[in-house]
């Protein structure tokens, strides 16, 4: 995965903007968060190319945008838990997560970004179960708290760039025991999910901070992780792109296919890596219209 640790400051084009959330919600309440530790470190966020990336992010929070179009209760029953890219280093918050989810609710989807906790040693007893954890988290908390959130939805699923997208597709093929902690689909923009030896280095660099054991690269071979009970998917790539290569979409969306999982696959011929929300000049643009055309239609009935 080559350069995914710097892609953001390498490949993000367009300029953050700060957006106006509606509700910040701490994921983990009052108690300490699964796996940690003491430590000194403090979030921070710094410029990364023309883009605004977290770092250092230890307190976990889910930013919601409910629907405009859901007012009392209405809306497409879905809400999305948008996973940003940045190689488990730092965090696209804004380009792939706060403007994402907003753009989303305006969209008629209710959509919440969350600043997941980064996997380190000195911040946790297990650094690679950490950003899991947290997605885990965040899909019970919407689903079992949606009164006191004002959203009335009945899909909740997970949408991911890069390595938030390697984190949705975790969280899409190892299922957790508890229901409420598992995405009903998944939305991967220019994602992984094959487990090469360029990949597993880089999973032992960033997410474990060590070598793999034999059952984690079990884990990890999400592929063959894939059965009827995954999840359907919406995958969007570049064909271009350097850093992921269009292959980690095209192979998982054969893979649920081959399991009878529905999947929506669209490839642009040019957009490279980290093209966040699209551009119009080369196509990419499209895809959020895309995906929330799919979310309209996620769970209707095919006509005979």
């Amino acid at each position: 995965m080559r350069g995914i640790s710097i892609y953001l400051c390498l490949a993000l084009m367009a300029v953050s903007r700060p957006v106006q959330s509606q509700q910040v919600i701490p994921i983990w309440g009052e108690e300490a968060p699964p796996y940690s530790k003491a430590h000194t470190l403090e979030e921070y966020e710094a410029p990364c190319g023309q883009a605004t990336c977290a770092y250092q992010v230890v307190t976990p929070t889910l930013t919601l945008y409910t629907a405009r179009s859901q007012g009392a209760g209405e809306g497409n029953g879905n809400v999305v838990v948008v996973l940003p890219g940045g190689g488990y280093e730092s965090e696209a918050v804004y380009y792939e997560g706060f403007e994402i989810a907003q753009a989303l609710a305006e969209r008629g989807t209710t959509a919440a970004a969350l600043k997941y906790r980064l996997p380190n040693p000195e911040t946790a007893t297990h650094p690679e179960r950490v950003p899991l954890s947290d997605v885990r988290q965040a899909l019970h908390l919407l689903r079992t708290r949606q009164v006191d959130y004002q959203f009335n939805a009945s899909r909740f699923g997970v949408l991911g760039f890069s390595a938030g997208s390697h984190l949705a597709t975790v969280a899409s093929v190892n299922r957790a025991a508890e229901p409420t902690q598992n995405p009903d689909f998944s939305i991967l923009i220019y994602g992984v999910s094959r487990l090469t030896p360029e990949n597993l280095q880089w999973l032992e660099t960033t997410l474990y901070h060590r070598e793999l054991t034999q059952a984690e690269i079990v884990g990890e071979t999400l592929l063959e992780r894939v059965d009827k009970s995954t999840p359907p998917a919406f995958l969007v790539h570049a064909l271009d792109d350097d850093v992921c290569h269009f292959t980690e979409s095209t192979l998982y969306a054969e893979a649920l296919t081959r399991h009878g999982v529905d999947a929506e696959l669209h490839l642009f011929a040019r957009g490279g890596h980290g093209f966040g929300a699209g551009r119009d000049h080369d196509g990419t643009g499209q895809w959020l219209d895309l995906a929330a055309n799919w979310l309209d239609r996620l769970g209707a009935q095919p006509e005979n």
